[in-house]
């Protein structure tokens, strides 16, 4: 059984249930495992959590940046919100080693699998602290440790999807608005791969593939950013 006294420390809460707390932790894999355990696995509390997140931040943005149009303050959230974010949320706070994850999900090294599941984790704390302590509890805990990273997603302008921020930079350096030419189109109508290349003028700067031509145009402005240093 984990020790849910001190991660209650180590997260910086007091929790008035604490069964909430370890309830949030329980991955649906463990509950497969041992259908006998007290308690249910998180998706509900991260269903509820996720929700409450969104609440809380859009609302220190909308105050925080009162001159800032919807669509960046929708990015702005965006970039606090996603699991990428939630995931080192939970690595800061060392919350993987307190989950219940069945046997084969404890052995699974899949860094992108993994990062959903603390993400989830996260969400599903927050659902806790909402149902244990009110808006109020669930406020602390994310303004500690998500909101606490806004200086970093605004620095490095992780708000920006790589086909904006490389556009910015484009036209900041060169003057002109990149734009991209599909190089190959594959498969089944329903399942097709486009390969798409990105031109600043005549130069072809990088390609990228993706199952519709606007992901593909993201992976083609990510590898440019990257082929730039920018």
């Amino acid at each position: 059984m984990k020790n849910i006294s001190l991660l209650e420390e180590e997260l910086g809460i007091s929790m008035k249930n604490q069964d909430l707390l370890r309830q949030a932790l329980v991955h649906r894999s463990y509950i497969n495992e041992h259908s006998d355990f007290e308690l249910d696995h998180n998706e509900r509390l991260e269903f509820l959590g996720d929700a409450v997140l969104e609440i809380i931040v859009t609302e220190y943005l909308y105050f925080t940046f009162p001159d800032k149009p919807e669509g960046e303050l929708t990015n702005l959230r965006a970039s606090l919100v996603n699991a990428k974010m939630l995931s080192q949320v939970a690595s800061d706070l060392a919350i993987e080693e307190n989950l219940y994850l069945s046997r084969g999900e404890s052995r699974d090294n899949d860094s992108k699998a993994r990062s959903f599941i603390l993400a989830d984790a996260v969400e599903a704390i927050i659902g806790a602290l909402y149902l244990d302590g009110g808006m109020e509890a669930a406020k602390q805990f994310i303004a500690s440790n998500v909101l606490t990273h806004l200086n970093e997603v605004l620095k490095n302008e992780l708000y920006l999807d790589p086909k904006s921020k490389f556009q910015e930079r484009a036209q900041e350096v060169y003057g002109v608005t990149p734009h991209y030419i599909v190089l190959s189109e594959s498969g089944p109508d329903h399942a097709k791969v486009f390969h798409i290349a990105v031109f600043i003028g005549e130069e072809k700067i990088a390609e990228g593939t993706g199952t519709s031509k606007q992901e593909a145009q993201v992976a083609a402005a990510g590898a440019a950013l990257e082929e730039k240093g920018w």
